[in-house]
């Protein structure tokens, strides 16, 4: 649908979004426009490349630093120095963009907020709009929020800089057409940002700043400077105006920092270590290569493993040498306010991960709730000081060769049915809030996003296409444990999965009673099956489950 404010050639297929006309304005429709035209076969030939890259890895070609690029990784060359409020990350916060996230974030004392439209959001349509609204009324120092509840929100004093997180380049924004093809969802949200929020930030002494989610390449980082570049050009920004932070959570990423960095250094914000996906990247990449590529339970994976070490380490020597910044990953405990006991053993190991983060050279990290904010900074205080960051630690020390960032056979911890089942209750009880509009969601006591639901359900795929054996033989109503399985436990199959399903929701059924929502968490278990036992791996964001969604 268009009309006379629409730009010739774009379309607005669902325009019935509260404040639409707010942020869909023609300024920002021919912004998109531009850059669908100028950039979008770049972005498709990209696409194809990782799908080509897909196969290789498939046939047994392991990844390895770019022979081609050599002379990057070996020359004398760095980053821009860093931007205002970009100086000092010591600690950042994450989450969504609704209106009651926005006022808390900008609240918690945080030195950053990354403004979520990616893994922490569902992306509908109404949640894209919307959160642009909030972006720009908090700016404006507009916004404020009262629950239903009754509980008002309003924004104080704040220093906190905002850095938007744009979708990853594999997701299309069906709602937006330009010559009758969908745009990419990373476009709209970067060129929605720019357009409304580009210049307030810059006169209010900050940027558009963005952080850029699930890149698996350098040319991928050097499409998005040329689009900052023609961006500033379009916008009348000075060069090097907008700034990004690139997410580290593809594995492929891994072995092209410094080149992702060189591509965009004069936009360069820094690396962070984004653990979650890049354990989902791992399964992702590596799901039919066998038990060698085979993780232990998720939650028995941290970031003292080899390989993660390696690739935490490996960040922070890349980073420094180039003079960037280095920030350390998602800390993803919600505190109860219920039993003390849980919060304590929680805290204590999110102080045990910051701590291992600054010892080794972040200069900053990300937690998912405000009360673990003085946490965070507490720890970095006691390492940095007074100081902003410690570029100054280059890490000559480290040496990562290209085996230890795929060497997974030293990770300790096996497979278990108790990890199955958790994966299970976390993938439904996660889907089920996803279809309904939210994609940030406290199970267990854990913030769960995209990232951490796709491990879930993508490590039972591996489990169930790789032969794998679960180490517990707890009982399972109808499955002979040893049928089929050696003397170490039960095997996973279609079978067993489908049955700790049906557990899972009993369980759940049973605990929340009256709140248990039937028709949500049938959804869920579609989704679920859809995506976990599928012939074929699939990414629960590009089934037609999510193309469905409003």
């Amino acid at each position: 649908m268009a009309d006379a404010q629409t730009p010739p050639g774009v379309e607005i297929v669902r325009p019935d979004v509260p404040g639409a006309a707010e942020i869909l304005t023609p300024a920002a429709l021919a912004l998109v426009a531009d850059l669908h035209r100028r950039f979008g076969a770049a972005r498709r030939d990209l696409l194809a490349r990782r799908a080509e890259r897909q196969r290789e890895l498939s046939d047994g070609t392991d990844p390895d630093f770019l022979p081609a690029t050599r002379h990057i990784r070996e020359g004398q060359w760095r980053v821009a120095p860093p931007a205002p409020g970009l100086v000092d990350r010591r600690v950042e916060i994450t989450g969504p963009t609704d209106r009651k996230m926005t006022i808390n974030a900008l609240n918690s004392g945080a030195k950053v907020w990354l403004a979520d439209f990616e893994d922490a959001n569902t992306p509908l349509w109404e949640n894209m709009i919307s959160g642009q609204r909030n972006l720009r009324d908090a700016l404006d120092r507009t916004i404020d929020f009262t629950s239903p509840e009754g509980k008002a929100y309003t924004l104080g004093a704040t220093a906190t800089t905002i850095v938007v997180r744009p979708r990853g380049w594999h997701l299309d924004e069906k709602h937006l057409r330009v010559d009758g093809e969908p745009v990419a969802g990373a476009l709209v949200d970067f060129a929605l940002y720019a357009v409304h929020c580009g210049r307030r930030q810059l006169d209010a002494g900050s940027g558009p700043y963005y952080y850029l989610p699930k890149t698996e390449s350098h040319l991928e980082a050097r499409l998005w400077n040329d689009i900052f570049t023609h961006t500033e050009d379009t916008l009348g920004f000075d060069r090097g105006a907008i700034r990004a932070t690139v997410l580290i959570e593809t594995i492929l990423a891994a072995y092209e920092m410094e080149e992702i960095l060189y591509e965009l250094r004069e936009h360069c914000g820094g690396l962070n270590a984004g653990r979650w996906d890049y354990l989902f990247s791992i399964i992702k990449k590596f799901r039919d290569r066998g038990p060698a590529f085979t993780l232990p339970d998720r939650n028995a994976v941290t970031m003292a493993a080899p390989f993660m070490t390696a690739y935490a380490e490996l960040l922070v020597r890349t980073c420094h040498r180039r003079g960037a910044h280095a920030i350390g990953g998602m800390a993803a405990f919600i505190p109860s306010r219920r039993d003390p006991e849980v919060n304590a053993t929680a805290l204590a190991r999110v102080r045990e991960d910051k701590t291992r983060e600054a010892g080794i050279g972040f200069d900053g990290s990300w937690v998912a709730h405000p009360d673990l904010v003085p946490v965070c900074r507490e720890v970095f205080d006691g390492v940095l000081g007074e100081r902003p960051h410690q570029l100054e630690r280059t890490r000559e020390d480290v040496v990562v060769d290209a085996a230890a960032l795929i060497d997974l056979t030293t990770t300790p911890g096996s497979p278990t049915l108790a990890g199955l089942r958790n994966n299970v209750s976390v993938a439904l009880q996660y889907l089920r809030a996803w279809l309904a509009g939210s994609g940030a969601v406290a199970i267990f006591n854990l913030m769960e996003d995209a990232a951490t639901a796709e491990i879930a359900r993508s490590q039972i795929w591996q489990w169930l296409h790789n032969g794998i054996v679960l180490v517990d033989t707890e009982p399972v109503a109808g499955v002979d444990p040893s049928a089929g399985a050696g003397p170490t436990g039960v095997p996973v199959t279609r079978e067993l999965v489908e049955k700790v399903v049906a557990e899972e929701l009993d369980v759940l059924r049973s605990g929340l009673g009256e709140q248990y929502d039937a028709d949500g968490f049938e959804r869920a278990r579609a989704l679920f099956v859809e995506v976990a036992l599928a012939d074929d791996f699939v990414e629960f964001l590009t089934v037609p489950a999510y193309q469905r969604m409003p």
